[in-house]
């Protein structure tokens, strides 16, 4: 298994594991044209030929980014790979010198085994005002928001 940056190959694997995972609700679903306009924030986990696993870095202001999309496909969970993609986007997030980096989840007790600590959503005014606005589950929202500085 080799965790690497996403290529323009992997886009369709990509839209498959989050549709699966979407399906099911246990994520929010991301067209195969926003996996395409955002493929730089992607890492991936690949075995043999296969995507078995992806997140996605993604800035929202000048101290502040996300972790998106993490999947990792069925029969590949418990393996480490989750902590390896939220411990490769926090050193990305140091890289750019961000300060603050948070993920909305329906599994916050993953991200607190790894330092995050549960914030109330409204304590990230720009995520609400960029995404949280157009979300079909705005109303109804059950992700918890996790955050922790990348140091």
């Amino acid at each position: 298994m080799h965790i690497r940056p996403a290529k323009v190959s992997d886009a369709r694997q990509i839209n498959a594991l989050i549709g699966t995972f979407a399906e099911q609700d246990k994520m929010l679903f991301r067209s195969l044209a926003d996996i395409y306009e955002h493929l730089q924030t992607f890492l991936v986990a690949q075995e043999d030929d296969q995507v078995v696993g992806c997140c996605a870095l993604e800035v929202v202001w000048s101290d502040l980014a996300e972790i998106k999309s993490l999947a990792v496909a069925q029969g590949h969970q418990s393996k480490g790979i989750g902590t390896a993609f939220v411990t490769a986007a926090l050193e990305k997030a140091r890289e750019l010198g961000i300060g603050k980096v948070f993920a909305l989840t329906m599994e916050p007790g993953f991200f607190k085994r790894l330092g995050f600590v549960e914030v109330p959503r409204e304590s990230l005014p720009m995520k609400v005002w960029r995404d949280c606005a157009r979300c079909p589950k705005q109303q109804s929202c059950d992700e918890v928001a996790v955050l922790r500085s990348p140091a």
